[in-house]
């Protein structure tokens, strides 16, 4: 018999953070979280993102011993908002028993016909920065610090539960040797003079904090348009300011300006911290952070994590200007591979913009809906 407990406490939630650790424990594909950082994830003082949202964190138990967990999400701004009657769910892992994922499935249903709400999709996180999709292709293939990673059974039980796609994602990879600058270099010069712009390099991260806002208002304003979009609210910015940006290379932010120094795109990449967090084991100290801070400063390989191009400027060669500011980059620091955060399936521009690096899709993901 499966049995649900809320976890409310500071000992439930991290038993809620630690689940997946004994669940992976072989795998040599996943890649933990830091049990702290998670733990801030899911702290209602701490996450802004609980200003416009609402979370429930359930263990499923068997036999005495904890075998899954949900998180139940309401983000109000998509409910009222935007008039979608959707409730979340994320970070959700079970044993390969059905009376389990059935239970903990069950329980997202029941708060969100309490909500009046009409469906439920997941996994899915508070908003478009967390990770996102359920993998269903690319097991074999080591995980990133900002996507889920998961067995292949999970994708047969939301499958035998009723639930039907939703939105798939791809993930690519292409050699940084793939990115040719006799594709990019001459047109970088040519969109610089036709539209007066220019970029910004950044060598500290107090350089960039100043700019960080624009930046955070261009996301907002290039991704609405896409599906289940919830834009980034102003305590969430500096939130992740403070969490996020002093994270990131300085010299992998890419900042493109136009004559009254407007910020109309950007580009962060990150290196991959994989192998490091797998060596940490969910722990900065005392030798996490060491791993994390050699992986940041020697890592060949990278992930493209956001691009943002303002609507007026998408589609005039903007991308060839951040690409030769990258091809820089990436030379003087030996990059051998480039990999892409989860895209969309439908998003036919993103396509387009990489199609000349020959990338190759290696992981396939998505979220499940079902409706109330």
């Amino acid at each position: 018999m499966v049995t649900l407990k809320e976890a409310v406490s500071k000992s439930a939630l991290k038993e809620f953070v630690k689940f997946p650790f004994s669940l992976y424990k072989d795998s040599p594909y996943w890649v933990p979280p830091i049990i702290n950082d998670e733990l801030e994830t899911f702290d209602k003082t701490k996450n802004p993102a609980f200003k416009n949202a609402d979370a429930w964190f359930f263990l499923a138990y068997k036999g005495g011993k904890i075998v899954g967990r949900i998180a139940v999400i309401i983000n109000n701004l998509e409910v009222k908002d935007q008039n979608l009657k959707k409730i979340r769910f994320g970070w959700f892992d079970f044993i390969d028993d059905v009376a389990v994922s059935k239970a903990l499935l069950a329980k997202v249903a029941e708060i969100g016909k309490k909500h009046q709400l009409a469906y439920m999709e997941g996994p899915v996180g508070f908003s478009n920065l967390d990770k996102v999709g359920v993998l269903i292709e690319g097991f074999e293939h080591i995980g990133t610090m900002i996507t889920w990673y998961n067995h292949a059974y999970y994708m047969k039980h939301y499958e035998r539960l009723g639930f039907v796609k939703e939105k798939e994602y791809m993930e690519n990879k292409f050699p940084a040797r793939n990115a040719d600058p006799a594709l990019f270099t001459k047109l970088n010069s040519l969109v610089k003079r036709r539209y007066g712009l220019r970029e910004i390099n950044f060598t500290t991260t107090k350089e960039v904090m100043p700019m960080a806002d624009q930046m955070f208002d261009l996301f907002n304003e290039t991704y609405s348009k896409l599906s289940s979009f919830v834009p980034i609210t102003e305590v969430q910015k500096a939130y992740f300011k403070k969490k996020y940006i002093s994270f990131i290379n300085p010299e992998y932010i890419k900042f493109i300006v136009d004559k009254e120094d407007k910020l109309i795109a950007f580009a962060i990449v990150m290196p991959s911290f994989s192998e490091a967090l797998q060596k940490a084991k969910g722990k900065l100290f005392p030798f996490g952070i060491f791993h994390l801070l050699k992986a940041k400063k020697h890592s060949k390989d990278v992930i493209f994590y956001l691009i943002g191009i303002h609507p007026e400027y998408q589609n005039k060669g903007v991308t060839a200007i951040i690409f030769n500011e990258y091809y820089k980059t990436f030379t003087a620091k030996g990059i051998d591979m480039c990999y892409r955060t989860p895209e969309l399936e439908e998003n036919i521009a993103i396509k387009q913009m990489w199609k000349h690096f020959k990338p190759e899709v290696y992981k396939r993901r998505r979220t499940y809906r079902k409706d109330l």
